[in-house]
């Protein structure tokens, strides 16, 4: 059985495996999965709320202030708001990125999916993705695939596909790399 458990490990994993068991006992795992992205999306693609998170300078109350009205704003409500409001309190919220990854993989888990974690240099057209899932359907045994998808430019190329413990480095960043060693080991 322990085998069969997917490796969600310290302080993040902790707190993922918690709340996976809360939803799961409220029957609301996707509903805590939905609230989780969203606030996931927010703190991405906000400086300011990534520092709040991130930043040791603020106090567990000016965090859990500012946490409450946004998640009031962005109409997260329920186990998720709870557990980002716990979360905050135990001045924890700097790991809340990890946490919310873990939770994805225990839920990708129950529902028999797999989370593949895919860096490419620019986004992917929907042709792609669906060629890129049924690839790795086809390398997982036939399970579900669940994308999270990074844009990296830096890269330059190619893509980076990480399943499990499995990484497939195609990137042109690597190659070249590889092509740098090469040539100075030849000399």
């Amino acid at each position: 059985m322990a085998a069969e458990e997917p490796i969600v490990s310290g302080m993040a994993g902790r707190y993922a495996r918690a709340l996976f068991e809360l939803a799961l006992e409220a029957k609301a795992i996707d509903a805590v999965k939905a609230d989780l992205d969203k606030f996931d999306e927010l703190v991405a693609g906000s400086p300011d709320l990534n520092r709040l998170v991130r930043s040791p300078v603020f106090g567990a109350e000016e965090q859990a202030k500012a946490l409450a009205a946004i998640l009031d704003k962005a109409g997260i409500k329920g186990s998720a708001a709870n557990f980002l409001k716990v979360v905050a309190s135990n001045r924890r919220l700097f790991a809340v990125r990890e946490m919310i990854r873990a939770f994805r993989a225990l839920a990708a888990r129950h529902k028999g999916e797999v989370t593949a974690q895919v860096t490419v240099a620019e986004n992917l057209s929907d042709k792609n993705l669906d060629a890129l899932k049924s690839a790795l359907k086809s390398v997982t045994g036939g399970k579900d695939i669940d994308l999270d998808v990074k844009v990296d430019p830096a890269i330059i190329g190619g893509l980076i596909v990480k399943v499990g413990s499995r990484m497939v480095d195609s990137s042109l960043r690597t190659k070249l790399n590889a092509i740098k060693f090469a040539m100075k080991e030849a000399r």
